[in-house]
């Protein structure tokens, strides 16, 4: 009886490997078969030109912590809020700072700057761009001519958003 068992569990073990289809192509004279490929890169893209798409949701936090461009490149940035709450309660929006610019001291002053959409009017020269504020479900872009070689800070300007919505802007 115990053989049996055996046999048994062996044959059931053995019947369930792959579960593999056999796929049959048919194919016919002066057709072709075409496969789609995932295209990640355009092949005819501007060399002078970075196009760049960063996400915010409504976790307080951007998909990317690090942007790479070079030195006097036009960039074409894209920010798309992902997440579902309006403006008012979890706007974004994307600001690259100067080299010199102290983000705490540029954060805190936006919290205050409501009526210029969170950009302190006394500190535009803290700023390299910036995009508009938006809310969930919201699409902006910006262009801008990337600055001189170095590490650059980008942040979200909406009250309290900077210590989390924040990375580096590279220029190589």
């Amino acid at each position: 009886m115990k053989k049996l068992l055996l046999v048994f569990a062996a044959a059931l073990v053995m019947s369930c490997g792959d579960n593999k289809k056999e796929e049959k192509t048919e194919m016919k004279i002066g057709t072709q078969k075409s496969v789609e490929k995932e295209v990640t890169e355009d092949i005819n893209a501007d060399p002078n030109l970075a196009v760049i798409t960063i996400e915010g949701n409504d976790q307080m936090k951007f998909n990317k912590s690090e942007i790479r461009v070079k030195a006097g490149q036009k960039v074409k940035l894209t920010l798309k809020h992902v997440g579902k709450m309006s403006e008012e309660v979890m706007g974004h929006n994307w600001a690259l700072l100067t080299a010199d610019a102290d983000m705490a001291t540029v954060g805190q002053a936006a919290a205050l700057a409501k009526e210029t959409d969170y950009i302190p009017a006394d500190m535009k020269d803290k700023f390299i761009a910036h995009t508009e504020m938006i809310g969930g479900g919201e699409t902006t872009t910006i262009e801008f001519d990337a600055p001189a070689a170095g590490t650059y800070t980008f942040l979200c300007t909406f009250p309290g958003h900077y210590a989390l919505m924040q990375g580096k802007f590279i220029v190589e």
